[in-house]
């Protein structure tokens, strides 16, 4: 038997294993039809993002000018803050609503997409400045959704 063959086998097993041992990564869905995931609830999380957004600038606008350490230091976390949540809107009209929601097969289909792909673009806006106009914008654009994805009453 070759003797390089059982460290193949070893650095085979190592690889597989540790796609069961390292975390994991989550996806915004799983991209099967489910069924468990509830629209209304994943646009109130995007309205959350977008409060947290809006919390951040104020608080940036807050911290302007002030050139202690603490508070440089707070500048950069919310700032940090505020591009971690844009991005979440993001990623959830990307990743959940453009690819389970939105459907060429609608009739309203141009009309959906525009509405969805303004979300992307004031969060994008959100992410590039600090400040409130970006954010109403933001959350406008999302709260423009509701109109298709209601509140069901269980």
């Amino acid at each position: 038997m070759n003797k390089t063959y059982p460290s193949i086998l070893f650095a085979i097993t190592i690889l597989l294993s540790a796609g069961f041992i390292l975390p994991q990564s989550a996806q915004a869905h799983c991209q099967i039809p489910c069924g468990i995931y509830d629209d209304y609830a994943r646009l109130l999380s995007m309205l959350e993002d977008a409060a947290t957004v809006e919390k951040s600038v104020n608080k940036m606008i807050e911290l302007t000018g002030k050139m202690d350490v603490q508070s440089q230091n707070q500048m950069i976390r919310w700032v940090m803050n505020k591009e971690d949540h844009a991005q979440k809107v993001i990623d959830t009209i990307s990743d959940y609503y453009l690819t389970q929601r939105v459907k060429p097969s609608q009739k309203d289909y141009a009309e959906r997409l525009k509405h969805h792909h303004a979300v992307i673009l004031a969060a994008m806006k959100a992410k590039q400045n600090a400040d409130l106009k970006s954010v109403k914008a933001l959350k406008k654009s999302i709260s423009a959704l509701a109109a298709y994805y209601p509140e069901h009453k269980h």
